[in-house]
């Protein structure tokens, strides 16, 4: 019989496949912030070359951030962030950030700290976070 959806375990798993669905947008509209910061606009091949993928695949992520209100695009014009794309955009960096300050609490480096929070800051908890940047706060 399976578990019921009301078990810790199907709870878990479903934050886990909620996470894991919106981690590319968040990666995607965070990187378009730091591009558009950088440089002053973004184009597909700045995103292609930042993720180490094909121009065809961000096309198509970006065609799904069009889809859902986070980005607005041109052809052979730079991509931009909607207002929804770009609270999306502050709040994926925030939660960055947070890892990343949290991590270098511990005493990891930098580099290992900057990679680590790829993966954390997605599937982490607000209450969570709250409690990282509490102890980032009082060992940083």
């Amino acid at each position: 019989m399976p578990p019921s959806s009301n078990t810790p375990d199907a709870a878990r798993h479903a934050r886990v496949r909620d996470a894991h669905s919106a981690e590319t947008a968040e990666d995607y509209v965070e990187t378009i912030a730091d591009t558009i910061a950088e440089r002053g606009d973004c184009r597909v091949v700045d995103l292609a070359t930042r993720f180490g993928v094909s121009h065809v695949t961000v096309s198509r992520t970006v065609g799904r951030l069009v889809r859902d209100g986070l980005a607005a695009t041109e052809p052979y014009r730079p991509i931009r962030l909607t207002p929804k794309g770009q609270r999306l955009a502050l709040k994926a960096k925030a939660r960055h950030v947070t890892c990343v300050r949290f991590l270098l609490a511990l005493g990891l480096d930098r580099k290992t700290a900057e990679i680590d929070a790829e993966g954390i800051e997605h599937h982490v908890s607000p209450k969570t976070l709250k409690l990282f940047d509490r102890f980032a706060d009082n060992h940083g």
